[in-house]
């Protein structure tokens, strides 16, 4: 007697298994994709916001000086008088220097770990520049003012009579952003296939001909990248800043000579800082951030049109 019973208890087949499957990875594709939509809306989300809250905390700041906010030659906040072109011009300059010095130093670090340092060496050397990155500002800051500063002092006291200003600060930014730059640098340096590298060598190139023509063409837009994250570190720096560069709030346009930087401002006087001049020092955050932002966003049109040119 044949056995019948409730179609729906049957046994499934291979192809109904694989359409469980199908659906059931489906769902899962779904709720990644829109795991991932959420994480990067949640990015998009906190930079609006922090640029919002800035700009909402500096209106009055804005709206009362407008333009001469940006002119005006001095911050004393017991006058209030608010004028962000000492910062500005501070930041700028430090950073500018730091990029200068830290360059070709960590280009040549890079250069060197990848072609000519021995092997074992190479790795020892490398962990080591790594490590320096970890090393925290303050203490970059404390190295400078005991160490750096007095020497500058002793030694060019016609250039750095005072041994801090603009230029101490930019040194202690290059040292700080050389073991990003190297250690960035280096990494897209080995991405260049070995064959490559080898038959330029067996050709009869020398080692700067290889470099030169062979290995930072090929690499870069990658290099670049290493350049502006460094710049990126040495703008946003508080600490190691605060302790050198002088912290004059008066603008004068020198290389050698003290000044202030817009971390440092806010860093020396946010604590303490209440009505007009805590909206001042806000409307100092919004500048420091949207200059960050632009030269991040000029980096990434650069880099686009590099890789535009190599397609």
């Amino acid at each position: 007697m044949q056995a019948t019973g409730n179609p729906s208890q049957a046994p499934l087949g291979a192809d109904d298994h694989r359409l469980k499957a199908l659906g059931r990875n489906h769902r899962l594709d779904l709720a990644f994709k829109g795991t991932t939509f959420f994480f990067a809306l949640l990015v998009l989300g906190t930079l609006f916001a922090i640029m919002a809250s800035l700009l909402i905390a500096g209106y009055s700041t804005f709206s009362d000086l407008g333009l001469s906010f940006f002119t005006l030659n001095r911050w004393s906040a017991n006058q209030a008088v608010f004028g962000a072109l000492p910062a500005i011009y501070g930041t700028v300059v430090s950073s500018a220097i730091a990029i200068l010095i830290a360059t070709p130093i960590s280009l040549g670090i890079a250069i060197f770990l990848t072609e000519k340092c021995p092997s074992r060496l190479r790795q020892p050397l490398a962990t080591t520049v790594e490590l320096l990155a970890g090393v925290p500002s303050i203490i970059y800051g404390m190295w400078g003012v005991q160490v750096l500063a007095p020497f500058l002092q002793s030694h060019f006291p016609q250039i750095l009579p005072a041994g801090t200003g603009l230029f101490t600060a930019g040194l202690i930014l290059a040292i700080m952003i050389v073991p990003f730059i190297t250690s960035v640098t280096r990494d897209v340096l080995m991405t260049v296939p070995t064959h490559i590298r080898e038959s330029a060598y067996g050709v009869g190139c020398t080692t700067w001909e290889v470099v030169r023509y062979i290995m930072l063409p090929s690499v870069k837009g990658g290099v670049v990248g290493a350049i502006i994250l460094g710049l990126g570190r040495a703008l946003g720096e508080t600490m190691a800043v605060t302790f050198v560069i002088g912290n004059n709030l008066f603008f004068a346009p020198t290389l050698f000579g003290q000044g202030t930087s817009i971390a440092a401002l806010i860093a020396n006087q946010f604590p303490e800082a209440d009505g007009a001049q805590r909206s001042a020092l806000l409307a100092l955050g919004l500048v420091l951030f949207i200059i960050t932002f632009a030269v991040l966003a000029v980096a990434r049109v650069m880099l686009s049109r590099m890789d535009r040119r190599n397609a």
